[in-house]
């Protein structure tokens, strides 16, 4: 799904924060949670989200083999085209997906969830 700017989405997935609620006192009074269903408006669409590790580390290892592959004694090559090859699941995923996004979202009931990645996210 490609998120826009006024384009109308649902949660998909319970979201809770991460701190709970304190009181006066500062005692936990209870915890603060987002549930399925919820329905509201992109405010922003924010920039790609980064490569995880594992791409990353894919990308890194493919260029090395391929760059300097060649001239690898053949264990260490035969290594190397291994981890490429144990990584390369991450790496069709990552290409599938395409770019994935962030956004800010601001409900019906007038939370706002920022920063979230558009994977929890359904159009309406």
């Amino acid at each position: 799904m490609t998120l826009t700017e006024g384009r109308r989405v649902k949660l998909a997935v319970d979201i809770g924060l991460a701190d709970a609620v304190a009181g006066a006192t500062g005692a936990v009074v209870g915890f603060l949670s987002l549930a399925a269903g919820v329905e509201g408006t992109v405010e922003r669409v924010e920039g790609q989200l980064p490569p995880s590790h594992e791409v990353r580390e894919y990308q890194r290892l493919k260029s090395l083999l391929d760059d300097y592959g060649h001239t690898m004694p053949a264990e260490s090559r035969k290594r190397l085209e291994e981890e490429v090859r144990t990584l390369e699941p991450e790496w069709t995923a990552f290409r599938e997906r395409g770019n994935r996004v962030t956004v800010r979202v601001r409900f019906d009931n007038g939370f706002v969830l920022d920063g979230a990645h558009e994977d929890v996210l359904v159009s309406v």
